[in-house]
């Protein structure tokens, strides 16, 4: 996988070592310290709430690491881009005009100074996307940096997981599987590991990396999804996939291939397994849990009948924990709703409407089909997580989805140097004659 970082390279900076006359000019290779900010920055949307780990870490102590991370990848990103040269994107002037939302939202201080925390938490964010919106040219490079990453993530996981399987697999939590050497939630490992799974698919499907290398990093990955239980994010793999591979069909032979036995596997395990599948997705859970969405509808149902003010409706009540009431919202529109009000929420739908038309009028290719499996994963896991509206990964999905989208930068043409004209001298020239 790392074959192709070495060729990819930043569009209009050339390298003219080595070039001949007229030559186009190699493009230098991204920096290896854009792929570091873009790890910072998803270590700092892992978050502070979770499980108890084995070891037990102060909250204190894991912002204090979350927000280093995010203060080291703006820096990093600063440092490796001090022109400040940025790419006209979209989805950053999106988020740009959220983040106005949200300072507008939060200044009356209703959610407390917190509020106003959040919203320089989510300006240091943005600030570093745009400074790394300089590489985003429509390659793989950030795809491979979003599996490596995260992999690593769910390495931690699966550690914990064989140092201490009780404490990995909490009766607090039903016996599905939570990080126990950093507290990660089921809904947040189920996330990760649907993710990588379907990026690495795509670029197996792709012919970008090796069958061997993708089977390190899926059925693991895979291993751990089952262990979470996580509804949501398997859902959004098969459906995402789907639509994903599906984009492929018409150009790519090994796209077809997969999908037919995708179908016939997925026909085989509902015909053979259908009673474990149906016991898995329901986890146990009775009827009545299972229709009010473990007891979010009866959160949302109070979140939209709460009296609010004009003001209230339209910029929200500020950034918040994503919660009303002391329990967690779990749906990205209402939460954005709540802290951002409709502006927010209309700024979101721009987000998604944005990225999915400019995936759609793109032609067929790889980079289009993970881009496609990112926006839609981030569609449907929206209805039960929240995350769209502050620093989260789903932000970081789509920026990396936003990267894949970019149409290249022109190369820039170096001009091709003139034929000196030499001096000959009048002597030479007359013994030339003679």
């Amino acid at each position: 996988m790392g074959s192709d970082l070495r060729r990819s390279g930043v569009p209009g900076e050339p390298d003219t070592a080595g070039m001949r006359p007229g030559a186009a000019p190699r493009p230098a290779g991204t920096p290896r310290i854009v792929g570091i900010a873009w790890g910072l920055l998803i270590l700092n949307t892992l978050g502070s709430a979770g499980a108890k780990t084995i070891v037990p870490l102060p909250r204190s102590l894991i912002q204090m690491v979350t927000m280093g991370a995010l203060v080291a990848a703006f820096a990093l990103a600063l440092a490796v881009n001090l022109r400040l040269r940025i790419r006209a994107s979209a989805y950053v002037f999106l988020l740009t005009l959220l983040l106005v939302t949200s300072v507008i939202s939060s200044a009356n201080l209703e959610s407390g100074f917190g509020a106003l925390f959040r919203c320089a938490r989510l300006a240091l964010f943005v600030g570093t996307l745009w400074l790394l919106s300089r590489w985003w040219d429509g390659g793989l490079t950030f795809v491979r940096h979003h599996i490596r990453m995260y992999f690593a993530v769910l390495g931690s996981v699966a550690a914990g997981l064989v140092i201490s399987p009780g404490a990995a697999l909490p009766e607090l939590y039903g016996g599905r599987l939570v990080g126990a050497l950093w507290p990660l939630t089921p809904p947040q490992i189920g996330q990760y590991a649907a993710v990588i799974i379907g990026l690495t698919v795509l670029l197996v499907l792709g012919r970008r990396t090796d069958r061997a290398g993708a089977a390190v990093v899926i059925v693991p990955s895979v291993v751990l999804l089952a262990l979470t239980h996580t509804r949501t994010a398997t859902l959004g793999l098969l459906i995402g996939l789907a639509l994903a591979i599906g984009s492929l069909i018409l150009t790519s032979a090994a796209a077809r291939r997969f999908f037919t036995w995708a179908v016939l596997c997925a026909v085989v395990a509902v015909v053979g397994l259908g009673s474990a599948l149906q016991a898995w997705f329901l986890r146990g859970q009775s009827q009545e849990n299972f229709s009010n969405l473990t007891g979010r509808a009866k959160v949302w149902d109070a979140l939209l009948a709460a009296p609010r003010t004009t003001s209230e409706q339209l910029f929200g009540m500020g950034l918040g924990d994503k919660s009303f009431g002391g329990l967690p919202i779990d749906n990205s529109w209402l939460a954005v709703y709540n802290e951002q009000g409709l502006t927010g929420v209309a700024l979101v739908a721009a987000v998604i409407i944005v990225l999915g038309g400019v995936a759609l009028l793109r032609p067929p290719s790889l980079q289009r089909a993970c881009a496609i499996f990112l926006i839609s994963y981030c569609a449907i896991a929206s209805y039960t997580e929240a995350g769209l509206g502050d620093a989260s990964p789903y932000l970081l999905h789509l920026a990396l989805a936003a990267s894949l989208l970019a149409a290249p930068a022109a190369v820039t043409q170096l001009p091709t140097p003139a034929a000196t004209r030499r001096h000959i001298p009048r002597w030479a020239r007359d013994r030339e004659v003679a």
